[in-house]
């Protein structure tokens, strides 16, 4: 007799035979509920006994599953027929072995079918068959095992960084099934999403291959080629009948029609772990036909667009794949052509980094270029870049998928006619971000259209919202926005978008700069473009909150404007940095901007903006201690504002000199220049200035030790402060009071000045001079006797001024140790 073929782990009943084959037979002959119903029951027993139980509990399998025991006894009972894929992980946690498998899912699709309409339904019918495949019993032969495919591409040697996305889709994935088969992923859904170029594919394929093992029953890969360069987008048909011919399933057993083809796929992948990569998708509508229904697997789907559907709906984890870190680009490009060549030409590779952007397809073709020419140094990579006319093509790997300009132009050709036009037109911004009112102004738009343009723009990552209502773009993608604004876009329509950019900030910066400063006398603007709508800035505080987040692209818009040949605009922006700039002590940053003003009034014959120019460099040239050349832009100020018959602007100028020889101790000269600002201030009636120019007055008395005269201006500034709502002039003079009071031994009393005049800096958000009062009150809290209270407010000022990068920090710095010291010698002598 030949020998009878008995699936393992199987037991034998008391008349001998297998019990597996007992229940293959009895599930081969069930028709109906009770009957399917029956066979679940004696799984259940049959799973107790080999766990040692009495009887697996509801509140077991409960537990196991997620469900509820209510449904789970209904399912027992013969009252409600499990759905297919409940159905599928039902019978696995109950022990049934593959062949069991596959004839209780054809038993229950008998049933299922019975209980419909006569006619047979295609996917059941796929399904059974299939099922059979998988472990439906054969005469004579062995049941074949369930096909395990393994479709994931090559995993990438030189992949680098993503800790932070292999970090996040870890966790995510940390409740998936293990290899022994002992849990269920809390999450099955994962997106991944970026930019163009930013390397989803590679992070996506590199994390698959590591977690492999976790998902034995196999990974599924498919290109939706949502963004390819020939525009032929892989259909939600062909993906699944694909999947199916990686599952065995034979063409003649697929269903015809697309729901029955996703229900025999979503059968297939029921109760078991597989990982399914879905790459490159468009949209969310071509991924749901993909997704599946059991929690045991995992997909993970790579898009350039956020899917925020698959988010709302699915309930999809979303992980953002950013350009690389400086260090991770280090590490690509070391990995791709030495670590040694790197470090033999550390500024070359910086430069590299920089204008690739980050961007990993960038860095990639770049590589590629040096790897094939490892004799050339890398400094002829970086001037390559440097000397491009056009940025991107630097970047042409020489097949589209490795031009970085079509790359980025699959992103472009996808959006609608008016997020595509917003897009071209950042290449007209200076950079390097702007929220709403600005694109509205550039785009010459009405506001409440921009929100939802900017939405399109990021949805596609073509722009990137790094803070709520903040975009902005890296430079490779700020490069092809202004190709493609230069190729669609007549001149006279780009020239108008640049001056409707520029006026909105000229417009918003003027008004906020008078609030920061409201003794300063306005310039005269032109009118604003047609489409222009300025941001309202109502007072101090919003203020100083514009510009803290504005000022990067104030300082760009200076250079833009030069180089746009708004000359105006250029020395204009310049002037309403200039009180936030040196309140935040970003000196070297003003100097750039006073020289792009200058440059652009001498280049117009613009006579008044030279004149502001001449003075507002001075300013800071002072600041940067280079004396020579600011007393020259002081004097030529002063022959053009003389020029002019600007009385005001003289007075100004002669303000700003006698604060330079005051610093550099030539107090003599800021008394002769401080009573000329005041003097032409009288005259011209300036009360602001009056009172600017007395307080200078009082304190140049004071550093000569003329205190009686000091204290009569400094009030007499005060007085006059109080009805012009300057706080910061109130703070200076606030400290020049101090000062003048610790002078003549008062200390308790300049105290008082000094915090005083602490709470008006702080609110003007002037840090220099904070610092400044900061190091006076020390030495006077010092000479009351309080130690302790002068250290610490030394500490405050050294902290500051480290900040700043300013030199007066090693001047209080000494003030500090040589306090600590004498603490400490005086402890020593008991």
């Amino acid at each position: 007799m030949s020998e009878q073929w008995v699936p393992s782990g199987t037991h034998q009943t008391s008349h001998g035979l297998p019990a597996a084959f007992e229940l293959a037979r009895a599930a081969t002959e069930a028709q109906t509920l009770p009957e399917l119903a029956g066979l679940l029951r004696q799984l259940r027993r049959r799973e107790a006994r080999q766990q040692g139980e009495t009887l697996l509990t509801y509140r077991q399998l409960a537990a196991k599953t997620g469900w509820s025991r209510g449904i789970i006894g209904e399912y027992f009972a013969g009252n409600i027929l499990p759905p297919p894929e409940r159905f599928d992980a039902l019978i696995r946690l109950l022990g049934a072995t593959p062949a069991e498998q596959g004839v209780l899912a054809t038993a229950r699709d008998r049933v299922e079918e019975r209980r419909r309409r006569p006619n047979r339904d295609h996917a059941s019918t796929g399904r059974a068959v299939v099922r059979a495949r998988a472990g439906g019993p054969r005469t004579g032969t062995p049941y074949p095992r369930f096909p395990v495919p393994r479709q994931l591409p090559p995993a990438l040697p030189g992949f680098v960084g993503r800790a932070t996305q292999l970090a996040q889709l870890d966790a995510e994935c940390a409740g998936a099934v293990t290899p022994e088969g002992d849990g269920v992923a809390s999450v099955t859904l994962m997106t991944l999403s970026g930019t163009a170029g930013v390397g989803k594919t590679t992070l996506a394929v590199t994390w698959a291959h590591r977690v492999a093992d976790r998902f034995p029953d196999g990974q599924l890969y498919v290109d939706l080629r949502g963004f390819d360069s020939t525009g032929t987008v892989v259909t939600a048909v062909e993906a699944v009948r694909g999947f199916l011919e990686a599952l065995e399933v034979p063409p003649e057993r697929i269903p015809t029609h697309l729901p029955a083809q996703v229900g025999l796929y979503r059968s297939l992948l029921a109760g078991r772990r597989m990982l399914v990569l879905l790459d490159n998708a468009r949209d969310a509508d071509q991924v749901r036909p993909l997704l599946v229904g059991s929690s045991s697997c995992l997909v993970l789907v790579t898009s350039r667009n956020r899917l925020a559907g698959l988010v709302a709906t699915e309930g999809a984890r979303p992980i953002g794949v950013d350009l690389l870190s400086t260090a991770e680009a280090w590490q690509l490009l070391a990995r791709r052509l030495g670590a040694d060549r790197l470090a033999a030409e550390p500024q070359a590779v910086d430069e590299i980094i920089e204008r690739c952007a980050r961007l990993p397809l960038a860095l990639a073709v770049l590589a590629a270029r040096g790897a094939e020419k490892p004799a050339f140094p890398l400094a002829a990579l970086a001037a390559e870049l440097r000397a491009a006319p056009r940025p991107l093509d630097s970047f042409d790997g020489g097949d589209a998928g490795t031009d970085v300009q079509a790359v980025f132009s699959w992103s472009y050709r996808s959006l609608t006619p008016q997020a595509a036009r917003v897009f071209r037109l950042f290449g007209c911004h200076p950079g390097p971000d702007m929220g709403f009112a600005a694109a509205a102004s550039l785009a010459g738009l009405p506001r409440a259209q921009v929100p939802r343009l900017l939405a399109e723009l990021a949805h596609a990552h073509l722009v990137t919202e790094h803070t709520p209502g903040r975009f902005g773009a890296h430079d490779l993608l700020r490069a092809y926005a202004a190709e493609q604004v230069e190729r669609l876009e007549p001149a006279q329509a780009r020239r108008a978008a640049i001056r409707r950019g520029l006026d909105h900030y000229l417009h918003t910066a003027h008004a906020a700069a008078l609030l920061l400063q409201p003794g300063r006398d306005p310039v005269t603007l032109a009118a604003v473009a047609p489409g222009v709508v300025p941001e309202e800035i109502a007072d101090l505080g919003q203020a100083l909150a514009w510009f803290s987040v504005e000022y990067p692209v104030l300082l760009a818009a200076v250079a833009h404007a030069r180089r746009s040949g708004f000359d105006s605009h250029a020395w204009q922006l310049a002037w309403t940095l200039v009180d936030f700039l040196q309140r935040r002590g970003r000196w070297p940053d003003l100097a750039v901007a006073q020289r792009n003003a200058l440059a652009g009034a001498q280049r117009a014959g613009d006579r008044p903006g030279q004149a502001n120019a001449h003075r507002d460099l001075a300013r800071v040239l002072s600041r940067l201690g280079r004396v020579n050349e600011a007393a020259r832009s002081y004097r030529q100020a002063l022959v053009i504002f003389a020029e002019l018959g600007d009385h005001t602007g003289q007075a100004r100028t002669h303000r700003a000199f006698g604060a330079m020889f005051d610093g550099l101790g030539r107090h003599a000269e800021s008394l002769e220049q401080s009573e000329r600002a005041l003097a032409l201030y009288r005259a011209a009636g300036h009360i602001a200035g009056e009172a600017s120019a007395r307080n200078a007055v009082g304190w140049a008395h004071a550093q000569l030790g003329q205190y009686a005269p000091a204290l009569g201006h400094c009030r007499a500034a005060l007085a006059l402060l109080r009805t012009t709502g300057d706080r910061h002039g109130e703070a200076n003079t606030w400290d020049s009071l101090g000062f003048i009071h610790a002078q003549l031994g008062d200390h308790r009393a300049a105290i008082r000045c000094f915090q005083r005049a602490l709470g008006l800096y702080r609110r003007v958000s002037d840090r220099y001079d904070e610092a400044d009062t900061l190091s006076r009150l020390g030495e006077s809290r010092r000479a009351v006797g309080d130690a302790a209270g002068a250290a610490r407010t030394w500490r405050r000022a050294v902290g500051i001024l480290d900040d700043l990068g300013h030199p007066d920090a090693e001047r209080v710095r000494d003030l500090l140790a040589g306090e600590c010291a004498g603490d400490a010698g005086h402890t020593g002598g008991g």
